[in-house]
């Protein structure tokens, strides 16, 4: 799974003493929000607090862990022995191909099943194939057509997501935007002359999914011919994760006097 940082977080900067942290947002420009300036302190003289406020934003993807191929194979014969020791003899031979792969039997399904066609039988078998290196699913795929006559279809691959995979990818998002965020607000210290203290405050803001979609006016038209490769871009989530901190912000520390 690969991720790719933004490029960019948008920072806002509120450097000021606080009393209040029960205080509502107010608008500023930009359609931004950020929490209103806290007054200090004025009675029994508490010391107050300084806090740097920021926004930062990130996005990453990650393209399909698993793709599935269905492989079906028919027979239609007078007798039904004769039926099912056809679509037998093939599936045989395609499990057989699987295990020398290096295929595991968790995922590989086989399903059976046999019906009265007008005055003859027809069988078919549908062996459900997982895979999860789509190099070997390509090679084994390709080994199938060479091997196997017309009566064996090979479905075009489905890939997709397994959940954990999904779940990962958000915390990541939402790790790399804090993580830019801190940044920017450590630079933010240096340049007025500050000490970045520790987080008062975290707050994922937002959280954005989306893949990458084929054209509407061309997908009926595409779906069947797209490469594995276009196929594996289609199926790629992106996910965007916008995250709001307050840091606490400490004095320049002086430097001990040697004697």
């Amino acid at each position: 799974m690969s991720l790719q940082k933004a490029s960019s977080s948008r920072v806002f900067v509120e450097l000021v003493p606080w009393a209040d942290r029960g205080q509502e947002n107010n608008l500023v420009s930009g359609g931004e929000t950020l929490p209103g300036l806290r007054r200090p302190l004025s009675a029994q003289g508490q010391t107050s607090t300084r806090e740097v406020h920021v926004s930062g934003t990130a996005e990453v993807s990650a393209s399909p862990d698993r793709a599935q191929v269905a492989v079906l194979v028919s027979s239609t014969k007078e007798a039904a022995a004769e039926a099912k020791k056809s679509v037998c003899r093939r599936l045989d031979y395609i499990t057989q191909s699987l295990q020398q792969q290096g295929l595991q039997s968790e995922n590989i399904t086989v399903t059976k099943d046999i019906r009265r066609v007008e005055n003859a039988y027809h069988m078919e078998a549908e062996v459900c194939i997982t895979f999860t290196e789509f190099g070997k699913m390509q090679n084994i795929c390709n080994l199938l057509v060479e091997k196997l006559d017309s009566s064996v279809v090979i479905s075009q691959p489905q890939f997709y997501h397994t959940p954990g995979s999904v779940e990962n990818l958000r915390r990541q998002a939402c790790l790399v935007a804090v993580e830019n965020a801190w940044r920017k607000a450590q630079e933010v210290c240096n340049l007025v002359g500050q000490t970045l203290g520790k987080p008062l405050l975290i707050k994922e803001e937002e959280m954005k999914e989306w893949e990458d979609q084929i054209d509407d006016h061309q997908s009926s038209r595409l779906s069947s011919s797209l490469t594995v490769q276009q196929k594996i871009k289609s199926a790629t989530i992106h996910t965007a994760s916008k995250v709001f901190i307050t840091f606490e912000v400490k004095g320049k520390e002086k430097k001990k006097k040697h004697l």
